[in-house]
């Protein structure tokens, strides 16, 4: 197995677009537990380490702007005021010294549908860039990138560069069901974003279909109906939890039955939007 050590972006396009097959390594969370168990053996592993602007995120034209290697601790301790959904899911990922480690860019390179960035990205429309050393940059929205269970709209010679987000302007919420709070993966996971300007609501699913995926006829039901002046109406509520179930298409697994996740989503979907309402309303009552 070839080890490759670029020091610069440059580098690592050019490494990755000579050797499409070489799987990139960061933080390592997935993919050395992938090796070690022996799931997988890549031809090279592309280590980027090194690339320090990978480690940076910035406010560009009032986006945030997060690298790909930014760690999930830096999220939680510097984002969260304006990704209060990301940074939420971040302090759910494993130990502390996975936290140090792993990264957004990791989760979304593995694609697995348990990854806990995943709903909350998806919720507040965020935006992946990529780049190939002969293709250029392109802007993939959350929603798009998804294709299959750990399969990614990235081209062979692509890497993450980076996750544009803009700003909360709204409540926004994660939970997830497991064993336990933290350092475990997520039998079902749920997001909820507020987008108070646009009168309408961002979901995110997770660990409950083929791919994290959007209720997007339960944001209709909200678009349509929902008083932002007013406090829930339980019966929207309700159906609100129906409609993010069943835009679920979860399996039976060690984790957890199909059964319990479709109902799990519901509680959560509810449990997300009474949260993020509440806020919503104290907010305009201040």
């Amino acid at each position: 197995m070839d080890f490759l050590r670029p020091t610069t972006w440059e580098e690592a396009l050019a490494a990755k677009a000579d050797q499409p097959d070489a799987v990139p390594i960061q933080g390592g969370t997935d993919v050395m537990v992938e090796i070690n168990f022996d799931v997988r053996r890549p031809p090279a592993l592309l280590d980027l380490n090194r690339v320090a602007e990978l480690r940076e995120w910035a406010m560009v034209d009032g986006v945030c702007r997060v690298g790909a290697a930014v760690p999930y601790t830096a999220i939680i301790e510097e984002l969260g005021g304006p990704l209060p959904g990301l940074a939420q899911a971040a302090r759910t990922v494993g130990s502390p010294q996975i936290r140090n480690r792993g990264s957004v860019g990791g989760n979304l390179g593995a694609a697995s549908p348990a990854g806990d960035s995943h709903p909350p990205l998806l919720a507040a429309d965020a935006v992946i860039e990529v780049e190939s050393r002969d293709g250029g940059v392109r802007m993939i929205p959350a929603a798009g990138f998804y294709l299959g269970v750990k399969h990614s709209a990235l081209r062979p010679d692509e890497l993450i560069r980076a996750v544009h987000v803009k700003p909360a302007t709204g409540a926004q919420y994660f939970s997830k069901v497991g064993t336990r709070n933290a350092m475990v993966i997520a039998v079902c996971s749920f997001a909820v974003a507020l987008h108070p300007g646009e009168r309408r609501v961002g979901t995110g699913i997770g660990s409950a279909a083929p791919t994290p995926r959007r209720a997007l006829e339960a944001e209709e039901l909200l678009a349509g109906e929902l008083d932002w002046t007013a406090p829930l109406d339980p019966l929207l509520l309700k159906r609100f939890g129906e409609l993010c179930a069943g835009a679920a298409a979860p399996i039976d697994d060690v984790r957890g039955t199909a059964e319990y996740r479709l109902h799990a989503i519901s509680v959560l979907a509810r449990r997300t939007l009474t949260w993020a309402w509440n806020d919503h309303l104290g907010k305009r009552a201040a």
